[in-house]
């Protein structure tokens, strides 16, 4: 397998870039559908993994909008964006379980067959997210590829595209990434150290010690968002014993009057 160079990293970046341009010029109006992602790959010249990581790039930023099963849309200008279906409004912590199941026996499938070059690969990923000069967005994506790139290493294609899938259910739901955006600032082991031991578990060959260390990072994601909810659901609790308290001191200096 020809592992991917640190390069196309960055090439996502340039193509999201061209589209943008293209919106603000008005090559792409507002409710226009994009050509095919293959159709988008021969047109710029790069691969379809990297079109698809631009596309998402742009979801991000709110400029554009995949529909399920109809394609990729731009974005009215100064809209929000429709309420997605039901079906599609996927909780953060559903992601997260499923992305825990999967991801845990990818990992341990992919020790026995993941190469040297990948493990390198993984290692300029971790460097990518960690980056003081990467964008949030750029961590992001790093870290999307960091777990895509060990569901490739399984070498079963279903396998990788069924992981892929439950990751990017996230870009789908608002209250998903509205979840995990709050998450991220109760973390309290870094991300780079859970990567590191993935990684070293993969060095190893050994299923067992991969996934293991791949439901750990994912284990503390879940706790991550339970806590977040809790300090919510306590928020919530003040604000409305707040309200209550303003409410009965209302009525005390009514009653005094």
């Amino acid at each position: 397998m020809t592992t991917p160079a640190a390069n196309p990293l960055r090439l996502y970046q340039r193509l999201a870039a061209s589209i943008s341009q293209g919106i603000a010029e008005g090559r792409y109006q507002p409710g226009q559908r994009l050509a095919s992602e293959r159709d988008l790959a021969e047109e710029f010249g790069v691969s379809r993994p990297t079109v698809r990581r631009a596309v998402i790039a742009l979801e991000m930023r709110g400029l554009l909008e995949a529909r399920q099963g109809s394609g990729v849309y731009v974005r009215q200008g100064g809209q929000t964006a429709p309420p997605p279906p039901k079906d599609l409004d996927i909780g953060a912590f559903d992601q997260a379980e499923a992305r825990r199941l999967f991801e845990g026996e990818a990992a341990a499938l992919a020790a026995t067959l993941i190469t040297d070059e990948e493990l390198a690969y993984l290692e300029t990923l971790v460097a990518e997210m960690n980056s003081e000069e990467s964008t949030k967005e750029q961590s992001e994506l790093a870290d999307r590829q960091f777990h895509l790139t060990i569901a490739q290493a399984t070498r079963n294609s279903a396998v990788a595209r069924i992981i892929e899938s439950t990751w990017d259910l996230r870009y789908k739901s608002r209250l998903c990434m509205q979840m995990l955006e709050k998450a991220r600032h109760v973390r309290k082991r870094p991300l780079r150290d859970e990567h590191q031991d993935i990684i070293e578990a993969l060095r190893t060959r050994d299923p067992r010690a991969a996934r293991a260390a791949m439901q750990t990072h994912l284990g503390g994601l879940i706790e991550n968002l339970l806590l977040t909810a809790e300090l919510e659901a306590m928020e919530q609790t003040r604000e409305r014993l707040a309200n209550k308290r303003e409410e009965i001191a209302l009525r005390a200096a009514s009653a005094a009057k």
